[in-house]
């Protein structure tokens, strides 16, 4: 709708409308004067305003810097709320050390997390690849490729997504061995943070490669001066992501509230509702650009998401508990988060595998969403039908069972696929090389 009306700036200034109310209630400081509902209701058109701008935002900016920067801006930002849930759960928890408040809060900033981490991959990943193949129903998408066959139509990724790939699967295989140190320590910090610094520091030599006719109001900002051109993007990422930052979490405490009053755990509301409401600009701006057919940039931004979240998210947060702390502290988790970590890191692992040989088909999609909704399902019908000993025990069973089942299924894939997973560590490496000091070659692109 936003990009059907006559001119550009006017789709601008419907969107900036939508985020107007919470501009105003945030400013004025009126958030307790509403309802859970109008709460939800504002911060929601906020977000979803928001959430156009960025679109626009790293649209824009791929005329001027590599797309894979562009794009890994816009997931930081769209992202950032999860940061922020997170560092008050890590904070509290630092704050508190050696009380039963502490330890909860610790187990709270784990679960928030790991709950992000399997909404992107188990609804996003797997959503907008069905959202993509039906789409191409309607409006060409080069990156569909239609076979014949049940469920057999593929999307197919940019193969340039090679190095985020690469050191997605490194931080997964690192992340397997996070729970056996009892906690997330300054070690993790230095080793995922580090990668993901040694990522951009690879990505941001690459080319600018020739960007794809745009439309709207990136093709109408792109052909702005440079100077006033990004002036505009700073401008669209800068209002975007201090809507997203202020609004999400009032957006997510709303869901929280409304959920509690159908009797939703308070416990599963924090891993679940919070992070998807958390998540819901990333997934907004990867629908919008599938709906214009752009369904490779959409799944660039997903993979760069799930990169930042499970690396940067995971080694924040010892920073902020050991702040918090007053001491340099690992950020200590229970039993359950320790499966539940493991799960996560199955869930990528398996994910990866999906995407070793570049391509996603519907199988491989309603498959991942099936495994995440079964398993999210059946936990929450064990705790809300069972005892609290009996639910404990069954509910690590369910994770043990999974976590096997996403391991065993990305083994085979590897195994299968074991050729394109050594192009793309041989890709990667290449474009290490050339991001080095010295090297007057560009980031290298796949043909």
């Amino acid at each position: 709708m936003l990009g059907r009306l006559r001119h550009p700036l006017s789709a601008v200034g419907a969107t900036t409308a939508l985020t107007l109310p919470w501009v105003f209630v945030w400013a004025t400081g009126s958030t307790h004067a509403l309802s859970h509902l109008q709460t939800v209701a504002i911060t929601g058109l906020a977000v979803l305003g928001a959430s156009f701008m960025l679109a626009w935002a790293a649209e824009t900016a791929e005329k001027d810097v590599p797309r894979a920067f562009a794009i890994a801006v816009l997931a930081v930002l769209a992202v950032a709320p999860e940061y922020a849930v997170d560092a008050l759960y890590a904070w509290t928890a630092g704050a508190n050390v050696g009380t039963e408040r502490g330890m909860e809060a610790a187990n709270l900033a784990v679960a928030n997390m790991t709950g992000a981490n399997r909404i992107l991959i188990g609804l996003g990943w797997s959503g907008i690849a069905l959202f993509t193949v039906y789409r191409a129903g309607s409006a060409a998408d080069p990156a569909v490729v239609e076979q014949p066959g049940f469920l057999r139509n593929k999307i197919q990724i940019d193969r340039d997504l090679a190095t985020e790939i690469a050191f997605l699967l490194a931080a997964t295989a690192y992340a397997f061995f996070v729970p056996l140190g009892g906690g997330i320590g300054m070690i993790d910090t230095v080793f995922l943070v580090g990668l993901y610094a040694i990522y951009i520091g690879i990505i941001i030599r690459g080319d600018v490669e020739e960007h794809d006719e745009q439309v709207g109001v990136p093709a109408y900002f792109q052909n702005y001066p440079r100077l006033p051109r990004v002036a505009s993007v700073l401008l669209l990422f800068g209002y975007s992501g201090g809507m997203i930052y202020t609004a999400v979490h009032p957006f997510a405490h709303g869901l929280e509230s409304l959920g509690l009053q159908f009797g939703i755990p308070p416990f599963f509301m924090i891993q679940w509702i919070a992070p998807l409401a958390s998540e819901s600009p990333e997934l907004i701006v990867v629908a919008y650009l599938v709906n214009k057919a752009r369904s490779t940039a959409g799944f660039n931004a997903l993979i760069s998401s799930k990169l930042n979240q499970w690396t940067l998210l995971i080694g924040t947060l010892a920073v902020v508990y050991s702040i918090a702390a007053g001491a340099v502290g690992s950020l200590p988790f229970d039993e359950k988060q320790a499966a539940e970590i493991w799960i996560t890191a199955a869930q990528s692992f398996f994910a990866l595998g999906v995407l070793a040989n570049f391509e996603i088909s519907v199988r491989e999609a309603v498959v991942l969403l099936v495994l995440f909704v079964s398993q999210v399902v059946a936990e929450f019908w064990v705790i809300q039908t069972m005892g609290e000993a009996q639910a404990g025990e069954l509910s690590m069973l369910i994770l043990y069972a999974y976590t096997a089942v996403y391991v065993v299924l990305g083994v085979i894939l590897f195994v299968a696929r074991r050729d394109e997973l050594r192009g793309i560590f041989d890709r990667t490496a290449t474009n290490a090389r050339n991001a080095l000091p010295g090297q007057s070659e560009p980031v290298e692109h796949a043909d």
